[in-house]
């Protein structure tokens, strides 16, 4: 089973239902851009290691090792870091917080997409402390547009962020992948570069 926070494209839910098909480079095991083998990535990730992958084409391997991971059975969870942190505040407001990180800490292997990408709270460093911490462990996969050693001043309590990023960087696996973004091959074409029809004279 899988779970996965809207508006993020689906995973399957169930193990017995087939997983959506993979592009081509996910399928061969194979980084867009950063030559990562995922097979062996995700058979470290499933032992519970913790692969932190960095910088471009993060996301594409991440969701290819979710994959991987549920046609071995395991129940995964992908999230923008942001949306667990603001479903454990929600928790906090309405008293059911101990309940929502049963549920954010339930699955096989847990992945946090776009970890780091803005300060953090107080409230919000804490329980990603408490996450980690429940997790420890197990399988926790983390993207993140930043190196891990520029995690450190996003944290207000350096006492926190030691303890936190102590438990995730010692125990990672790290990949840094470099190299140009896919998205301008993505973007539309100009109108202006297409062949208009002759006027009659």
């Amino acid at each position: 089973m899988v779970r996965q926070d809207p508006p993020e494209r689906p995973l399957p839910r169930a193990r017995s239902r087939r997983a959506p098909r993979l592009g081509r480079r996910a399928r061969r095991g194979r980084a867009p851009s950063g030559g990562c083998r995922c097979g062996a990535a995700d058979r470290r990730a499933h032992r519970s290691g913790r692969p932190v992958f960095a910088r471009v084409g993060k996301t594409h391997v991440a969701q290819a090792l979710g994959h991987l991971a549920i046609r071995q059975g395991a129940n995964v969870r992908f999230a923008k870091t942001s949306r667990i942190l603001a479903e454990l505040a929600g928790g906090h407001a309405d008293r059911t917080w101990d309940r929502r990180m049963r549920e954010i800490v339930r699955p096989d292997l847990l992945i946090l997409d776009d970890f780091a990408m803005r300060q953090m709270t107080a409230p919000q460093a804490d329980d990603l402390y408490e996450l980690i911490s429940e997790r420890q462990g197990r399988s926790v996969i983390i993207t993140s547009n930043r190196a891990p050693s520029d995690w450190y001043p996003l944290f207000p309590n350096p006492v926190v962020a030691e303890s936190l990023l102590d438990r995730l960087i010692n125990a990672s696996h790290q990949v840094i992948m470099n190299g140009p973004s896919y998205r301008p091959n993505k973007r539309p074409k100009s109108s202006a570069n297409k062949p208009t029809n002759p006027t009659a004279e």
